[in-house]
Protein backbone atom coordinates (compact mmCIF):
# COMPACT_ATOMS: atom_id res chain seq x y z
CA UNK A 1 0.00 0.00 0.00
CA UNK A 2 1.26 3.46 -1.34
CA UNK A 3 1.71 6.12 1.72
CA UNK A 4 0.91 9.54 0.26
CA UNK A 5 1.87 11.00 3.39
CA UNK A 6 5.91 9.00 3.03
CA UNK A 7 5.79 10.05 -0.97
CA UNK A 8 4.76 13.67 -0.29
CA UNK A 9 7.75 13.89 2.50
CA UNK A 10 10.20 12.27 0.21
CA UNK A 11 9.16 14.26 -2.77
CA UNK A 12 9.75 17.47 -0.74
CA UNK A 13 12.89 16.32 0.22
CA UNK A 14 14.07 15.06 -3.04
CA UNK A 15 13.21 17.72 -5.05
CA UNK A 16 14.36 20.60 -3.44
CA UNK A 17 18.26 18.92 -2.72
CA UNK A 18 17.77 18.20 -6.99
CA UNK A 19 16.90 21.59 -7.47
CA UNK A 20 19.91 23.02 -7.28
CA UNK A 21 22.20 20.21 -8.72
CA UNK A 22 24.08 20.29 -11.78
CA UNK A 23 22.01 17.87 -13.55
CA UNK A 24 18.89 20.17 -13.52
CA UNK A 25 21.11 22.79 -15.28
CA UNK A 26 22.41 19.94 -18.18
CA UNK A 27 18.79 19.23 -18.57
CA UNK A 28 18.21 23.14 -19.08
CA UNK A 29 20.92 23.24 -21.83
CA UNK A 30 19.58 19.90 -23.41
CA UNK A 31 16.31 21.66 -23.33
CA UNK A 32 17.53 24.35 -25.53
CA UNK A 33 19.16 22.52 -28.02
CA UNK A 34 16.89 19.70 -28.58
CA UNK A 35 13.41 18.85 -28.52
CA UNK A 36 12.21 18.70 -25.02
CA UNK A 37 9.78 15.23 -24.96
CA UNK A 38 12.85 13.32 -26.45
CA UNK A 39 15.00 14.79 -24.01
CA UNK A 40 12.30 14.49 -21.06
CA UNK A 41 12.18 10.92 -22.24
CA UNK A 42 15.87 10.01 -21.80
CA UNK A 43 16.65 12.33 -18.44
CA UNK A 44 13.35 10.49 -17.05
CA UNK A 45 14.64 6.86 -17.67
CA UNK A 46 17.83 7.56 -16.17
CA UNK A 47 16.45 8.64 -12.96
CA UNK A 48 14.06 5.58 -12.63
CA UNK A 49 17.48 3.89 -13.00
CA UNK A 50 18.77 5.93 -9.83
CA UNK A 51 15.64 5.41 -7.72
CA UNK A 52 15.16 1.50 -8.10
CA UNK A 53 19.44 1.34 -7.24
CA UNK A 54 18.92 3.64 -4.26
CA UNK A 55 15.80 2.06 -3.21
CA UNK A 56 17.87 -1.44 -3.11
CA UNK A 57 20.29 -0.23 -1.06
CA UNK A 58 17.85 1.58 1.34
CA UNK A 59 16.19 -1.98 1.54
CA UNK A 60 19.50 -3.75 2.45
CA UNK A 61 20.18 -0.94 5.30
CA UNK A 62 16.74 -1.08 6.46
CA UNK A 63 18.14 -4.71 7.71
CA UNK A 64 20.69 -3.38 10.15
CA UNK A 65 19.09 -2.92 14.01
CA UNK A 66 17.02 0.20 14.36
CA UNK A 67 18.72 2.26 16.20
CA UNK A 68 21.70 1.85 13.92
CA UNK A 69 19.81 2.78 10.86
CA UNK A 70 18.63 5.68 12.20
CA UNK A 71 21.83 7.03 13.24
CA UNK A 72 23.46 6.08 9.72
CA UNK A 73 20.48 7.94 8.23
CA UNK A 74 21.08 11.11 10.68
CA UNK A 75 24.70 11.34 10.32
CA UNK A 76 24.35 11.20 6.59
CA UNK A 77 21.41 13.73 6.52
CA UNK A 78 23.41 15.83 8.31
CA UNK A 79 26.88 15.11 5.81
CA UNK A 80 23.52 15.98 3.58
CA UNK A 81 22.76 19.46 4.40
CA UNK A 82 26.76 20.02 5.23
CA UNK A 83 27.32 19.05 1.48
CA UNK A 84 24.85 21.62 0.54
CA UNK A 85 25.53 24.25 2.27
CA UNK A 86 29.63 24.56 1.28
CA UNK A 87 29.09 23.45 -1.80
CA UNK A 88 30.84 25.26 -4.65
CA UNK A 89 29.05 26.30 -7.96
CA UNK A 90 30.41 24.17 -10.48
CA UNK A 91 30.82 25.37 -14.15
CA UNK A 92 28.30 23.97 -16.68
CA UNK A 93 29.01 20.20 -17.83
CA UNK A 94 29.71 20.07 -21.78
CA UNK A 95 27.33 18.41 -23.39
CA UNK A 96 28.09 16.78 -27.07
CA UNK A 97 25.75 17.62 -29.34
CA UNK A 98 24.34 14.27 -31.09
CA UNK A 99 24.62 14.79 -35.32
CA UNK A 100 21.55 12.52 -35.50
CA UNK A 101 18.63 14.56 -33.48
CA UNK A 102 16.32 11.80 -33.69
CA UNK A 103 14.43 10.53 -31.14
CA UNK A 104 16.68 7.47 -29.82
CA UNK A 105 19.80 9.87 -30.35
CA UNK A 106 18.55 13.07 -28.22
CA UNK A 107 16.77 10.56 -25.55
CA UNK A 108 20.14 8.39 -25.19
CA UNK A 109 21.97 11.66 -24.81
CA UNK A 110 19.51 12.82 -22.00
CA UNK A 111 19.83 9.31 -20.88
CA UNK A 112 23.59 8.57 -20.53
CA UNK A 113 24.56 11.94 -19.19
CA UNK A 114 22.28 11.81 -16.44
CA UNK A 115 22.84 7.88 -15.29
CA UNK A 116 26.50 9.04 -15.18
CA UNK A 117 26.19 12.34 -13.51
CA UNK A 118 23.83 11.62 -10.90
CA UNK A 119 25.33 8.01 -9.97
CA UNK A 120 26.22 8.38 -6.26
CA UNK A 121 25.07 12.07 -6.18
CA UNK A 122 23.15 13.46 -2.78
CA UNK A 123 19.70 12.49 -3.79
CA UNK A 124 20.32 9.22 -4.64
CA UNK A 125 21.87 9.02 -1.38
CA UNK A 126 19.10 10.47 0.13
CA UNK A 127 16.92 8.34 -1.34
CA UNK A 128 18.47 5.33 -0.21
CA UNK A 129 18.27 6.60 3.35
CA UNK A 130 14.32 8.14 3.40
CA UNK A 131 14.03 4.19 1.85
CA UNK A 132 15.79 3.02 4.84
CA UNK A 133 14.07 5.60 7.36
CA UNK A 134 10.98 4.73 6.24
CA UNK A 135 10.94 0.93 5.03
CA UNK A 136 8.42 1.93 2.25
CA UNK A 137 9.60 1.74 -1.05
CA UNK A 138 7.16 2.16 -2.87
CA UNK A 139 6.14 5.19 -1.56
CA UNK A 140 9.39 6.81 -1.21
CA UNK A 141 9.92 5.22 -4.86
CA UNK A 142 7.65 7.13 -6.04
CA UNK A 143 8.21 10.22 -4.09
CA UNK A 144 12.00 10.55 -5.43
CA UNK A 145 10.63 9.47 -8.84
CA UNK A 146 8.28 11.88 -8.73
CA UNK A 147 10.40 14.57 -7.55
CA UNK A 148 13.02 14.15 -10.06
CA UNK A 149 10.90 14.12 -13.18
CA UNK A 150 9.65 17.11 -12.12
CA UNK A 151 13.41 18.89 -11.32
CA UNK A 152 13.69 17.79 -14.84
CA UNK A 153 10.77 19.07 -16.56
CA UNK A 154 11.38 22.32 -14.74
CA UNK A 155 15.03 22.55 -15.63
CA UNK A 156 14.00 21.34 -19.69
CA UNK A 157 11.07 23.77 -19.83
CA UNK A 158 11.62 26.55 -17.59
CA UNK A 159 14.73 26.57 -15.75
CA UNK A 160 15.86 29.81 -16.82
CA UNK A 161 12.30 31.83 -15.61
CA UNK A 162 12.31 29.93 -12.42
CA UNK A 163 15.57 31.24 -11.57
CA UNK A 164 14.95 34.91 -12.24
CA UNK A 165 12.44 34.81 -9.47
CA UNK A 166 14.12 32.26 -6.86
CA UNK A 167 17.80 32.78 -6.31
CA UNK A 168 19.64 29.47 -6.30
CA UNK A 169 20.97 30.11 -2.97
CA UNK A 170 17.64 30.14 -1.29
CA UNK A 171 16.58 26.55 -2.46
CA UNK A 172 20.05 25.22 -1.45
CA UNK A 173 19.42 26.86 2.09
CA UNK A 174 15.95 25.63 2.67
CA UNK A 175 17.01 21.82 0.95
CA UNK A 176 19.88 22.04 3.85
CA UNK A 177 17.54 22.84 6.47
CA UNK A 178 15.17 20.34 5.64
CA UNK A 179 17.73 17.47 5.88
CA UNK A 180 19.37 19.44 8.93
CA UNK A 181 15.70 18.94 10.37
CA UNK A 182 15.35 15.02 9.07
CA UNK A 183 19.11 14.29 10.88
CA UNK A 184 17.25 16.06 13.80
CA UNK A 185 14.75 13.53 13.63
CA UNK A 186 16.79 10.48 12.94
CA UNK A 187 19.22 11.00 15.47
CA UNK A 188 16.65 11.53 18.23
CA UNK A 189 14.86 8.44 17.52
CA UNK A 190 18.19 6.84 17.23
CA UNK A 191 18.52 8.33 20.93
CA UNK A 192 15.40 7.99 22.75
CA UNK A 193 13.80 4.86 20.95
Amino acid sequence: MISLTVAAVVFGVVFLAELPDKTALAGLMLGTRYRASYVFVGVAAAFAVHVVLAIAAGSVLGLLPHRLVQTIVGVLFLGGAAMLLLKKDDDEEEIRKPADQSFWKVSGAGFMLILVAEFGDLTQIMTANLAARYDDPLSVGLGAVLALWAVAGLGILGGRTLMRYVPLRLITKVAALVMLALAGFSLYEAVAG
